[in-house]
Formats: structure tokens, sequence, C-alpha cells
């Protein structure tokens, strides 16, 4: 994984806007109502060449499929993996439709139509493994002839799925999240043998405070995540550090935030995990003044890269050039401008036909990201 030798560097964190056309074939598809697989599968080989060429053209340094072929960055597993047969459970923890009904009836046409979770009833393991394999000759086509820094795949987490995926089947949370952990080390190895980089997507380390373990004093919180480290680092065990990044946040609702665990009481759990580096929101309202934890409270380790997400991926205010240059020179000054990438919040695409912010809208605001990061540069390197 390339450092910010003699400038920032900039990426984004997995998920872009999809197409129209293929989102309706998604649609089809998760209905069973799919008359020709093969018409989905040149959409999405078509839709990652062009949003991998879209973030090359914008300037961006460390790129991706865009998660196209997926409907969401998690629960898409459960139609590659087997033991997932059980009833779907909504995901439950969340405070917002209660606490706020009229922000919960407002946000209703924000909802992803891809709302099926079903629990986990038998054994996990592999059913559809070339369905990863065509994620890999998708974004290996798309980058063949590219000019593009570095290439980045994203996968979740061990603990991240079990977040999305209750489970009825083994004896314990650990034993499922560590039987996860060994099937998905599968598709972690094969992403890295491929020449990408490796995202682990783990909200589950800070999301999870508030929408699973809320029941949870914050020590006992604490453990599970240990214990979801742990397991994530069983499953990476040969993978080099530097072949890996991770990305952990609080969600990309529109919802109020005001239940968000701080990233002070998670950082030092999160920095024991094997890859070097971890993306985190840093520019929405709720945690923007979180870059004073790198300052006053936690010495980045040796060896560890921070990308701090520098626009926010739910708004659909376009971020002056110079606030962005401002957040990464903060940053800069307090871990070090080459120990820092330039990110976003979360995802622009988490979950396919939830639309928070304007396709043309994303691009603008990627574009912003990568002119503040020019801006930073210049005062950062002279």
């Amino acid at each position: 994984m390339k450092q910010s030798i003699d400038r920032i560097l900039t990426t984004h964190t997995g998920s872009l806007p999809r197409p129209p056309d293929m989102l309706g074939l998604l649609v089809e598809e998760q209905q069973r109502r799919l008359a020709e697989r093969s018409q989905l599968d040149d959409s999405v080989r078509a839709a990652v060449r062009d949003v991998f060429n879209q973030q090359v053209e914008t300037g961006l340094d460390v790129v991706n499929d865009g998660e196209q072929g997926r409907v969401d960055y998690t629960v898409y597993v459960k139609d590659r993996l087997t033991g997932y047969e059980g009833e779907s459970v909504p995901l439950g923890g969340m405070t917002d439709d209660v606490e706020f009904p009229e922000l919960a009836e407002l946000l209703k046409p924000f909802a992803s139509p891809f709302q099926v979770r079903p629990t986990c009833t038998g054994p996990i393991d592999w059913m559809d493994w070339p369905a990863v394999e065509a994620d890999i000759a998708n974004l290996q086509a798309a980058s063949a002839s590219s000019n593009a820094g570095e290439v980045f795949m994203t996968s979740p987490s061990p603990g991240q799925i079990a977040r999305f995926l209750h489970n009825e089947y083994y004896p314990t949370d650990e034993a499922y999240i560590y039987a996860l952990a060994g099937v998905m080390k599968r598709q972690y190895d094969a992403i890295v043998d491929a020449g990408f980089l490796l995202q682990l997507d783990c909200p589950d380390l800070a999301l999870g405070r508030h929408q699973i373990f809320s029941h949870l004093t914050l020590e006992e919180f604490r453990a599970v995540a240990r214990m979801h480290v742990e397991a994530l680092n069983y499953a990476v065990a040969d993978i080099p550090a530097d072949r890996m990044r991770m990305h952990i946040c609080w969600g990309s609702t529109l919802g109020p935030h005001h239940t968000d665990v701080p990233i002070a009481d998670v950082i030092d759990i999160v920095l024991t995990a094997k890859p070097c580096a971890v993306a985190f929101p840093g520019a929405n309202p709720r945690h923007e003044h979180e870059w004073k934890v790198w300052r006053d409270l936690i010495q980045l380790p040796e060896g560890k890269i921070i990308i701090p997400g520098v626009i926010d991926s739910t708004s659909n205010f376009v971020e002056h050039p110079e606030v962005v240059c401002d957040r990464l020179v903060r940053y800069a000054g307090v871990v070090g401008k080459e120990n820092m990438i330039a990110g976003v919040d979360c995802g622009f695409g988490t979950f396919a036909g939830r639309l928070q912010v304007d396709s043309k809208i994303v691009w603008m605001k990627l574009a912003s990201l990568v002119e503040g990061a020019r801006m930073a540069s210049e005062q950062l390197w002279g």
C-alpha cells in the first residue's frame, strides 16, 4: 500500500452510484424474476468498467469497482454462502424510528428495496464461489489498461456479516464469527492474490455499539469488539498488513447520530487489527471534531496509516476544496503528512437503490476531494 510520499493521495470508501438499468436487473434477480442472467452479467461488467474509468478521470489515486454488482456491502454474501435459509430478521437496534417518528416517515423513500436478511440456520460454506471470481475478473478487466495508482476491493469482516445476518445455528456468537472468519478467508486471500488491496468493512466496531449492543456497558462492548478483531486477524493471518486497509463507521443513515460511540472509546482496539490502514468518518457534523483524538489521546502506531473522511457521503452539499484542504492539513499536523490518505466518510451507494446523494453531485464531491488534496499538498510539501 502506497504512502503519501510527495503529495496526499486520494481514495474513497467503496460503493459508488449504480446505473438505473442495472438496478432494475438486480431487483429482478433478487425477486427471482430475472429471465436471462447474462443480461445482468453484461450490465455489471459495463458498469464496473465505466465507474472505474470515471474514478481515474476524476483524479482519484486508489480506486475500485464501486461495488457495482452487489446489492449492498454485506448482505450480498447470503447468496454466495450456505447456511442462510432462516427467516429474514429486521436489523433492529435503531432508536430513530421510535424516538423520531417524523424523521422515520420522511426517510421512507430513501429505503433500499433489498431488505432480506435471513438468519443462519446451518453450517456456513461457499455455495457460489464463481460469483467471487466474476467480481475479481470484472475488476481485472477494467484495470488492465489503466494508469490508476492502486486498486482495491471491499469485503465485509466476519463481525460485520454477523451484525446483519443473525445466528441460530452455532452455539455461541464467537463460534459463529470464527466460522465466518474461516470461510471468508478464502475471499480475502483471493482478492489479494489477484493483485488488489483488500479493504475490510468493519462498521461493527463502531456502529455495532448502538445498533446491536446498546444493552451492554461500554466495557462489555469493548470486549465484543476485541473478539471481532481477533477473529478478523485470524482470517487475514496469511496476508501482509500493507496489502490491507479497513473501514469503520457509524452508518450512512440520515439520522441524528446522537448515540454514536466516540471514536476515542474504540480506536485503540481497532488499531490492533492487522491491516496497515484504517478509514473512518471525519467530515460529518457528529465526528469532524474527533481529529483531536489523534492529537490528544492516540499516538498512531508505527507502520499504520489513517484514511480520514474529509467529505461527507450523506450530504448534497459539495464541500469547497479549501474545506477539504483545511481538514487534511489538520490531520497531517498530528499524524504526519506521509501517514494519511484523503478519503470519504462512507460509501455513496451503500445499499443499491437507496439514493441519498445525487449521482452527478457524487462526482462533484469527489472532484473537490481531489482538488482539496492538491491544495493541501502544496501547503505541506511546498
